[in-house]
Order: C-alpha cells, then structure tokens, then sequence
C-alpha cells in the first residue's frame, strides 16, 4: 500500500506550516507528479527527496525539477527513510521549502577524490555573500549536505567546507544503499551523481537550532589501534593482534559470529577535546580487518561504549528541542546502525512513535556530518520552528 495514501500521514499542506512534506511509495507511476500534488502549490525555494534504493532513481530525478516548479531538487538514495510513520521502508519522502520562508543556494562537489580546496571554499564564500545580500530580513542559517556514503572522502569533505562556511552550522548525512553497501546516488535538477557532495545554503525567517545525538555512554575497556589503512578505513591490528578477533575476545565472543548487530550493540567511541564521538564498525572483510564507516589512524585508543535505552533517551532529547516551544518539522540524518539496534531490541514502533510525534522527517544514513566532524551512530539534524512573524 502506498504510505501517503493512508489518513493517519503526516502530510503538510496548511500554508502556517514552515515546511511542506509529503511522502509516496517508491513504486508506481509519476512519482514526481504524486509528490508535488501531495506536497500542494509553491513556490519552493528548494526540494529535498530522500528516496528508497528500490526506486527508479534516475526516472524520478529526471521528473521532478519540472514537477516542483522550477525549484532547486536535491535528492538521494537511502537506508531507510523516516516518513508518516516514523521508520520507512520503499518510500520517497519530499520536502518543501517554500520561498515564503526560505531563500536557497546549492552547490554541486563532483569528483570527492581530488578537492581544488581553495576554490570549493570561495564557492561557498561567494554563495554565502549572494545569499544574505538577498535576503537579509532572514536572519537564521545553516548548511545542509548530502554526500556518496561509499565514497569515503566525508572526512576530508567536511573540514574544508567549515572553512568556507564560517558560523552557517553544518549538517548532513551519507547516502545509503539500505543494508547492502553497493552503490550509493545522488541527484541535483535531475542529473545523477556518484562520489559527489550536495550542500545546500539555507536562509529563513524560522528560527533554526542543528543538533546531534546518541545514547552512548564510555567504559572503561579501551584499545589500541596498532595498524590501520585511514584511507580505507580498515584496522588491522588492535592491541597488536589481528583485529576482528581481538575485537571479539574484548566481548568475550567468537569472532566467526560477528555481525552487523554486534557491532550496532557494541560500538566504539574516540576522545576528540572533552567528549566522544562513535566511530562505527561496519563489517568483518575476507582478511579478518575491521572495517569501518569513520577513518581510523594508528595509535588511536578506541573506547567501547554502553548504551542507554535507545527510545528513552531519544524522547528525552527531541523534548528538549521544544523547551521554548515546539518545532515544525526536524530534519534529521539518522545511522544505519540505530534502526539496526532499534530492530533487534524490538524498539522499532516505539522509536516510529516518537519521531511521528515530534514530526521527524529524513532518512537512515551510512553516517552522519556535524560540522567539521563525520560521525556514526548519530541523529542529527536540524530543527526547525514556526516563522517568526506566527509566533
């Protein structure tokens, strides 16, 4: 059944609302066209579409700038979206920016390999001064990236674009395949990409708060990474011995029953300045290395964390986001690895119930961009708060 087609969706049309969202199934025909009726009339100043892997990407990114108006159409493949119902699985989810409350610039970062770093900086530079000088009445900003989550280079990525970004805070996340690692896409005004970045610049008259979370907590049991390719992201050795079974012996478990829910329920933290951050395991590789979402030097010391109850704790944190009123809609990038963990402790409809509530929208990611950072086993995001002119 097509999600949007239900009367319990979250559908946005009412003109108060900062935001306009509107979701269909990924199967069908005239995606584009389902998408921008449900979505109602712009004009949008910009289109985000977080579509499910089993889509026919390049077909729907081909329709939909002509669908939308017009408007700046930044798309990319997922794994899982974050819909009506919270957790969603074959489903496009769309968002409206309309020009009413926003202003918008994009950029495209081809070829992630290879970074003229000096001109990606003055590109956002330039952006940035074109964007306040047309709307200087807007006074909130951030920055919003999409990258290739199998590219490797978000690392690198996210240090230079903060140097051209000055104070604009910078979120983001990694497009995803689902749970099969092969090939990640993205799309702007219909031109599909791979090892390429989106960024979009953002203005409103909302007021705009960007955020990160998890419910990890450190132990005491530390490791040592004594041999690593960064560039790759593989371990090798840890504590001088082959890492998968040095990993394992740490859990007291057998190191051929590692799997994807072992490391989302025995993650790894580093020390960066006074917290940590996660630094995920993404699989055991035909060598017996640890493979992982984040670059890992040699001579790093690896914590591993404890969790607290994944739902609780996002509830709590979502909350506080509304301390001084609630927000319209959270754009939210969320790790692969907490839905695998949310599954596997049978939190599923919980965690939907919560993100339906305090209107989460987005998509699973293959990593999170907070910043200069690129992080695991995160939700981040940005929420957003009815204009001010409303309040």
């Amino acid at each position: 059944m097509d999600g949007a087609q239900n009367g319990s969706t979250r559908e946005e049309t009412a003109a108060g609302t900062a935001l306009r969202v509107a979701q269909a199934s990924c199967t069908g025909p005239d995606r584009a066209g389902t998408l921008a009726a449900r979505l109602g009339p712009g004009p949008f100043a910009l289109v985000c579409l977080f579509a499910s892997p089993d889509a026919d990407f390049a077909a729907l990114t081909r329709d939909t700038h002509r669908a939308f108006g017009g408007a700046d159409v930044m798309a990319c493949t997922t794994a899982g979206e974050l819909g009506a119902h919270g957790y969603e699985e074959g489903q496009i989810v769309a968002i409206g920016f309309p020009e009413a409350n926003f202003a918008v610039n994009t950029l495209v970062i081809d070829n992630l390999n290879n970074l003229n770093e000096q001109s990606l900086i003055d590109r956002l530079i330039q952006s940035r001064m074109e964007l306040n000088q047309r709307a200087p009445e807007m006074s909130s900003e951030f920055a919003f990236l999409m990258v290739d989550g199998l590219s490797l280079r978000e690392e690198h990525l996210t240090s230079v674009l903060t140097a051209g970004l000055g104070p604009t805070p910078l979120f983001g996340g990694s497009a995803g395949d689902g749970a099969n690692f092969h090939a990640t896409w993205l799309s702007r005004n219909g031109t599909v990409r791979q090892n390429a970045a989106l960024v979009a610049l953002v203005r409103s008259r909302c007021p705009v708060r960007v955020f990160s979370l998890d419910h990890l907590v450190p132990t005491a049991t530390r490791m040592v990474v004594t041999a690593a390719d960064p560039d790759r992201r593989i371990v090798r050795e840890i504590n001088a011995e082959p890492a998968a079974q040095e990993y394992a012996r740490l859990l007291g478990k057998d190191p051929n029953q590692l799997s994807q829910f072992t490391f989302a329920a025995h993650p790894v933290v580093v020390r960066l300045g006074d917290s940590h951050h996660v630094r995920s395991i993404q699989r055991v590789d035909e060598n017996g290395d640890l493979v992982f979402f984040s670059a890992i030097d040699e001579g790093m010391v690896l914590t591993l964390a404890d969790h607290q109850d994944i739902a609780a704790h996002l509830d709590q944190r979502l909350t506080a986001l509304g301390t001084d009123g609630a927000p319209d809609h959270i754009i939210a990038c969320d790790c692969l690895l907490r839905r695998i963990e949310a599954g596997e402790n049978q939190k599923n409809r919980e965690i939907s119930e919560i993100l339906t509530r305090h209107h989460v929208v987005g998509f699973s990611t293959y990593g999170e961009q907070i910043g200069s950072l690129h992080v695991n086993q995160t939700l981040t995001g940005v929420a957003i708060y009815p204009p001010l002119e409303d309040t």
